[in-house]
C-alpha cells in the first residue's frame, strides 16, 4: 500500500470556497445559508453552497431552481470570478513555497508531493500544518488538509473531518481508518454503484478489501479490481505538475451524481476552458482529444478523435469536445459521476504542417484566448469565463468549420 513508498502526498481542499469568500468579504453573511451561482430560481447551477445551505440539501452543480425550492431563505449571490481567482492565486503561491510538485485540480483544490521538501521544512505532516495555518493567516479562509502516502488516501483524509479538518493517514493506520468506512467513500463510487455493492453484500470498504478480487470482478465487472485496490489503500498515480506532463487532462468528480445533460455540458465547457489555457501556456497544441464519462454505477466510457489539425483554441476544442460528449450520452451513463477531457498527442506549432481551418477564424479565436488568458494571469485563473458566449456561438462555430 505505501510502506515501501516514501512519497508523501498532501491534499488541500478549501472549505466551500466561493461561499466562504463571500462570507469573508461580508461578515454579515456568516452563519447564513449562502448560495453562489446567480439569481434565485434562474437558469444555471449552484457554483458553491455554504455549510449552512448544505444542511438543506443544497450542493454544487444543482440547478438554481432546485436550490431555491430546498432553501427559499437562502442568500443567492452572483459569481465573482475575479475575487476568487485573486485568492486562489495567493493560495497557490503558498503551496509553491514548499514544493514545485503541485497539481492543481481546480481553483480551490490541489495535490502536493513534498517528498523532496522534508529536509528543508520538516515532515509532510509539519508542512501540511504550516500550509493550513498560512492560508488562514494570510487569506482568512479555512482549508481541510489530508496527508498520506498516495493521492486516494490524501484526498480521503482531507474529507474525513471537514470543515477545517486536518487528518494524517500513515501506512500503519490505513486498515484502521478504511475498514469501517462505507463503500461510497471509495473514489468514484456514486449512489448507483453503492446500491449495487450493497446488493452484493459489500457495505464497508473493509468488506471489499477482504473479498477475493476475482470473485468481486465476476460480480461487479472489470472496475471491481480498481475498487479492490483502492480498498487496499493502493493508488499508483503520481502528482504531476503541467511542466512534467506528457499529456494533459482536466476532470471533475461530482460530489452528487449529475443527471442533467445541460449541467454536464456546462461542466465540460469549464474543463475545456481550463485545458485550453494550459495548452497555450505551454505553447503546445493537441492533435488528439478524448472525453470520458463515468456513470454513478462505475461504468466508464471514453471517445477520442484525431483533430482536423492540432489546436489549442478554446472555441475549436469546445466544438469537438461537445460532439464527443453527445456520442457518450447515447450510452446509458446517466447519472454521471465524473467527466474529463484529455489532450493525448501534444505537438508544438512549428511541427504542424498545413491547415484545414481558415486562418482568419484561428486568428480570431486566438485573439479572444489571448485576451482572456491575460485577464486570468492578472486576476486569477477563474477571473473570467465565457460560457454564455461559447454556448450562443456553437452553431456558428460548426457552420464556419464546414464552410472552411
Amino acid at each position: 500500500m505505501g510502506d515501501n513508498n516514501p512519497a508523501q502526498i498532501i491534499h488541500v481542499d478549501m472549505d466551500a470556497f466561493f461561499a466562504s469568500v463571500e462570507q469573508l468579504d461580508n461578515p454579515a453573511l456568516r452563519g447564513l445559508p449562502v448560495i453562489v451561482g446567480g439569481k434565485p430560481g434562474g437558469r444555471g447551477v449552484v457554483s458553491a453552497a455554504s455549510y449552512e445551505a448544505r444542511v438543506f440539501g443544497v450542493h454544487s452543480a444543482m440547478p438554481l431552481k432546485t436550490a431555491l425550492r430546498l432553501c427559499p431563505q437562502g442568500i443567492f449571490l452572483p459569481v465573482r470570478f475575479a475575487r476568487y481567482g485573486e485568492i486562489s492565486k495567493h493560495i497557490r503561491e503558498i503551496f509553491h513555497r514548499y514544493t514545485p510538485m503541485v497539481e492543481p485540480l481546480s481553483s480551490d483544490e490541489a495535490f502536493l508531493d513534498v517528498k523532496g521538501s522534508e529536509g528543508l521544512f520538516g515532515s509532510a505532516e509539519t508542512i501540511g500544518r504550516k500550509i493550513k495555518d498560512e492560508i488562514l493567516k494570510e487569506t482568512g479562509l479555512k482549508a481541510s488538509v489530508g496527508v498520506a502516502p498516495n493521492k486516494f488516501l490524501a484526498k480521503l483524509a482531507s474529507d474525513l473531518k471537514k470543515p477545517d479538518g486536518f487528518v494524517v493517514i500513515t501506512p500503519d493506520k490505513v486498515r484502521e481508518i478504511l475498514d469501517p468506512l462505507p463503500v461510497g467513500r471509495l473514489w468514484g463510487v456514486g449512489k448507483k454503484a453503492e446500491l449495487r455493492l450493497h446488493a452484493l453484500g459489500y457495505k464497508t470498504i473493509g468488506q471489499i478489501a477482504a473479498a477475493n478480487p476475482k470473485a468481486l470482478e465476476m460480480a461487479f465487472g472489470p472496475s471491481a479490481i480498481h475498487l479492490w485496490e483502492l480498498a487496499q489503500g493502493i493508488d499508483s498515480r503520481v502528482v504531476t505538475p503541467d511542466r512534467l506532463a506528457k499529456s494533459l487532462s482536466a476532470d471533475v468528480t461530482f460530489s452528487d451524481d449529475i443527471e442533467d445533460k445541460e449541467v454536464l455540458e456546462e461542466k465540460l465547457l469549464e474543463l475545456v476552458e481550463h485545458l485550453g489555457a494550459r495548452l497555450r501556456k505551454k505553447e503546445i497544441k493537441a492533435a488528439v482529444i478524448d472525453v470520458k464519462l463515468r456513470s454513478s454505477d462505475f461504468e466508464t466510457r471514453s471517445v477520442s478523435k484525431t483533430l482536423p489539425e492540432p489546436m489549442n483554441e478554446t472555441m475549436l476544442l469546445w466544438s469537438e469536445a461537445k460532439a464527443l460528449l453527445k456520442k457518450l450520452l447515447q450510452f446509458d451513463l446517466l447519472p454521471a459521476r465524473l467527466i474529463s477531457i484529455g489532450a493525448v498527442r501534444l505537438v508544438r506549432p512549428g511541427e504542424i504542417q498545413g491547415g484545414l481551418f481558415d486562418t482568419k477564424i484561428i486568428q480570431k479565436y486566438g485573439e479572444i484566448d489571448r485576451t482572456l488568458d491575460a485577464i486570468k494571469a492578472k486576476f486569477g485563473v477563474e477571473a473570467i469565463g465565457r460560457g454564455v458566449f461559447l454556448t450562443s456561438n456553437d452553431k456558428k462555430t460548426k457552420k464556419e468549420q464546414k464552410e472552411h
